[in-house]
């Protein structure tokens, strides 16, 4: 069976029951905002909407429960997973659904899965852009109240230094999250419109880290 309209509407209800209670920075404002670059980065790079739109839908399905789990599995692997039961369910021919579980399982930052197809790069790209920026600093704060981590520690560079990966742990604050991945993503971006949008995105976001620490300093 062939996307449609109401596929996709009958999708979007049961995704959002995986974000029932979700944290704020990967709730489902962080899906619709996700859907609105996915839409407009892939009408510019001529991917296929239909399929983008279910699996950005879809993506953080299982973001809940890997933040539960204080990171023990890959959310976009095992999203991916109940994707391809939703989409079977649904009687999708084969061949889309596997470009839709493979833009999911492709999508996070932290795994080995390269997105190949001009649809995973548009979703991989819209998903990073949402960490960086204005939105992305705040998402960022919201993460590190989650785990109940304070601000800053002082060590991250340190920690960015050493190559060590401090996801999930005491260690795991905003400041070392903007260290050790945010201020790179824009080096990670693979469209071309994606690069423009990421570009304007961190130059603000550093500005403002910038200015975080004068006035931790008290310089400002």
């Amino acid at each position: 069976m062939k996307i449609n309209k109401k596929i996709i509407s009958q999708i979007e209800i049961e995704a959002k029951k995986y974000f029932a209670g979700a944290s704020g920075c990967h709730d489902w404002t962080h899906v619709d905002r996700v859907l609105n670059l996915v839409l407009h980065i892939g009408k510019e790079e001529k991917a296929d909407l239909n399929i983008l739109t279910i699996a950005c839908l879809l993506h953080d399905i299982g973001r809940k429960e890997e933040m539960k789990s204080k990171g023990k599995f890959c959310h976009a692997e095992k999203g991916a997973e109940i994707a391809a039961k939703i989409l079977r369910n649904h009687k999708i021919d084969q061949d889309i659904i596997d470009n839709i579980t493979h833009c999911i399982i492709s999508h996070r930052y932290r795994n080995q899965h390269i997105p190949k197809t001009i649809e995973a790069k548009v979703l991989f790209d819209s998903d990073k852009i949402d960490s960086i920026g204005a939105v992305g600093v705040g998402r960022t704060f919201l993460f590190a109240g989650y785990l109940k981590n304070a601000m800053y520690t002082g060590n991250e560079k340190k920690l960015v230094k050493d190559k060590k990966d401090m996801a999930y742990t005491r260690e795991d604050t905003a400041f070392l999250e903007y260290e050790f991945k945010l201020k790179n993503i824009k080096d990670k971006i693979l469209t071309k419109t994606g690069k423009r949008i990421a570009k304007e995105r961190s130059d603000f976001m550093d500005s403002y880290f910038k200015r975080f620490w004068e006035e931790v300093k008290g310089i400002k």
